[in-house]
């Protein structure tokens, strides 16, 4: 029996990808020249370039992770058309071996003592088990709700809020919809908890349950975030085969209906921003899109992600206002100021298109467009210095303030019917 899970363990160590001497450079951007510049660099396919932060404009900056073996290549780019950097992470691999070790001493300690602890990182097994806790901690608030399977045929659940009533107003919140944001599905985790044991004692919360449902899925992305744990940490999008092409996988918030194939998104299978066949094409948006659209009556669509500390609102597909930005921007400047309320945390706020980037085919915009007014999306902490691999120990911080915005957005909600 040892042999045979030595041999398993080494199995998934054996597929499992390296990124010994990856380092994550950071690009403060100067002129516009040198964001054309950037541009080019993205499409050198042969450098494996891995953008963490895309070039946008001077106001922010750009984060390369650049495999080992194309490390002298870049910084020679960047050197030639004196484009300045500094490196943010000088080996990769030693942060994903610090993460990892620190996911096993948990594991460990939580077998023994039979609890689960909120502030580190899961597998998707433990958080399915989880739920399962949750619901029987909580019978009459919380249920578990299967919403369909994904691509490789796990489940998906959404984690249903409700004092009682049917389809009634609702709020959705969900994490994780990019594989490798791990503090976003963490803060899910978080959030489910602090919602079934706050509700009766948190007389706001309490009277928003009494009215309103909540959603929360938590794992949007099931079938990546299983390949980010145990073969590409760095992994992003689903995991479908594309014909005609050797590489896997859909830009999961890229796949909606909202200007679909448009700028921010790509035709190359290959690329993390590849938008897929056809709108709704991968089947963890669709069962997304049918439960809102069989639902009917979601006022609220809330879509958490990491990283940068932004606040935003649609649209992203185009840089015109939505019709109701000056409410969102409203709503979400004061959502910011109670985040940043607890730890100092500072967000900015804006419509995507105008704060990031133009992004095509996002969720928040598809939601906004079918009607439901209050659409936004997060991207937690930080703001670069751990990036996508951010310690288990801010995840108690990041939820807690987070939660705070949350429940102001929802507050809101509850208060200003449509």
């Amino acid at each position: 029996m040892k042999a045979l899970v030595f041999f398993a363990l080494l199995a998934t160590a054996l597929c499992e990808k390296v990124f010994n001497g990856d380092q994550v450079l950071r690009v403060n951007v100067e002129t516009e020249e040198q964001i054309q510049l950037l541009h080019v660099l993205e499409q050198e396919a042969n450098w494996d370039l891995d953008f963490w932060l895309h070039p946008v404009n001077a106001e922010f900056p750009v984060d390369i992770h650049v495999p080992y073996h194309s490390l002298k290549a870049v910084k020679d780019y960047l050197s030639a058309h004196d484009i300045s950097y500094s490196v943010m992470i000088s080996d990769l691999q030693d942060l994903l071996d610090e993460e990892k070790m620190e996911m096993e001493k948990n594991n460990m300690k939580e077998r023994i003592s039979r609890s689960f602890n909120y502030g580190a990182y899961h597998p998707l097994e433990t958080i399915y088990s989880w739920m399962d806790d949750l619901v029987a901690a909580h019978p009459v608030l919380v249920t578990k709700e299967q919403m369909g399977i994904s691509y490789e045929g796990r489940p998906m659940y959404v984690l249903k809020f409700s004092t009682g009533g049917d389809k009634r107003p609702a709020i959705w919140v969900d994490s994780g919809i990019h594989s490798r944001e791990w503090v976003s599905q963490a803060t899910g985790v978080w959030t489910a908890n602090k919602i079934a044991t706050d509700y009766g004692t948190d007389a706001s919360l309490t009277s928003l349950l009494n009215t309103m449902d909540i959603y929360l899925l938590i794992l949007a992305n099931p079938d990546g975030y299983v390949h980010s744990h145990t073969s590409d940490r760095m992994w992003r999008k689903t995991r479908s085969q594309n014909p005609g092409s050797i590489c896997r996988g859909v830009d999961p918030n890229r796949n909606w209906d909202a200007g679909f194939g448009g700028p921010g998104a790509s035709t190359n299978p290959c690329s993390d921003s590849y938008h897929g066949p056809a709108p709704h094409s991968e089947i963890e948006v669709k069962n997304v899109v049918n439960l809102v659209k069989n639902h009917g009556n979601f006022k609220a669509f809330i879509s958490i992600h990491a990283y940068s500390q932004l606040l935003m609102y649609p649209y992203g597909y185009t840089c015109k206002d939505a019709y109701h930005a000056a409410e969102l921007d409203s709503v979400a400047r004061t959502a910011a100021q109670k985040l940043s309320s607890l730890h100092g945390t500072t967000y900015k706020v804006g419509s995507i298109c105008k704060i990031i980037y133009q992004a095509s085919g996002g969720s928040i915009d598809w939601t906004y467009n079918v009607g439901i007014k209050y659409s936004f999306a997060f991207e937690l902490r930080d703001t670069g210095r751990y990036g996508f691999i951010l310690p288990a120990n801010q995840i108690i911080p990041t939820a807690s303030e987070t939660w705070l915005a949350l429940k102001n957005i929802m507050e809101y909600v509850r208060d200003h019917p449509y």
